[in-house]
């Protein structure tokens, strides 16, 4: 167990000062920031009625300038962009010490492998809570600040509770990202299997068959989908999991077993 705290205490410390952690969320607080222009826009009709694929996306959906649709946008927003910046916190936390020229003095320390990379899985989500937290905060200061109508306790409660599983959903998913950057040794692979598998979710999302790519759930968990949310079944859910457990298992046995020349 001291090994454990000790390899996690050094990650905590690694990535504490690096500036791509502020990076992370400063490009993930777009989200909130332009769903609350959305909103902006949605209050004024002549701006709106100028937006035509704006307008149009509004009659389908049926958003108006409340919490409920803002809210929406916000849970929608962690289940299709959290696989993207997700995707590069995992690339970044896995591939650094290749990148760096670090992986080999990593594993000549007197830790186990195993904990080493616990270590790193515990960071990614602790990275990708965080982010989903501080979206969360930023969206309810942005709400306030509009003063959007028809907030209740209710609507909060059954939000919050789509809101993190969808987060927690995504987080999951990143486990077969962290193998492509060992594999890989760097950034690449992982970024180009990201890029992959973001493209894939909307394209199979839109066939109608979104609930078997486990990539494609969480985005149709939160809502982006509409109808094809009705669609996800414990197949689905068991998919995901697999896959995530599958990742895990995949970069846990790479690590150990694999001839590490770099």
């Amino acid at each position: 167990m001291s090994g454990q705290v000790q390899a996690l205490k050094a990650e905590l410390i690694k990535n504490k000062y690096s500036t791509i952690l502020w990076v992370t969320f400063i490009a993930f607080a777009l989200a909130p920031i332009m769903g609350g222009i959305f909103m902006l826009i949605m209050r004024d009709p002549e701006a709106l009625a100028k937006a035509g694929a704006l307008h149009t996306k509004v009659q389908v959906m049926h958003i108006v300038a409340d919490w409920n649709s803002y809210l929406g946008i916000l849970t929608q927003a962690i289940g299709i962009g959290g696989v993207l910046v997700f995707g590069f916190v995992a690339s970044w936390v896995f591939g650094r010490e290749y990148s760096d020229g670090t992986a080999k003095d990593l594993l000549a320390l007197p830790t186990s492998r195993a904990n080493i990379l616990n270590a790193k899985f515990i960071i990614y989500i602790i990275w990708c809570m965080g982010l989903a937290l501080s979206n969360l905060l930023i969206g309810f200061f942005i709400g306030t600040i509009l003063q959007l109508p028809s907030l209740t306790m209710s609507l909060v409660s059954t939000y919050l509770t789509t809101y993190f599983t969808t987060a927690l959903m995504t987080i999951v998913i990143g486990t077969p990202i962290a193998f492509f950057a060992i594999w890989g040794k760097g950034y690449l692979a992982p970024l180009g299997f990201v890029s992959l598998t973001l493209v894939f979710a909307q394209i199979i999302a839109a066939t109608g068959y979104g609930y078997y790519f486990p990539w494609s759930i969480p985005g149709l968990f939160s809502g982006a989908g509409g109808e094809y949310k009705a669609q996800l079944n414990g197949l689905s859910y068991s998919i995901l999991v697999l896959t995530s457990i599958a990742g895990y298992i995949a970069t846990v046995t790479f690590w150990k077993l694999a001839d590490h020349s770099k």
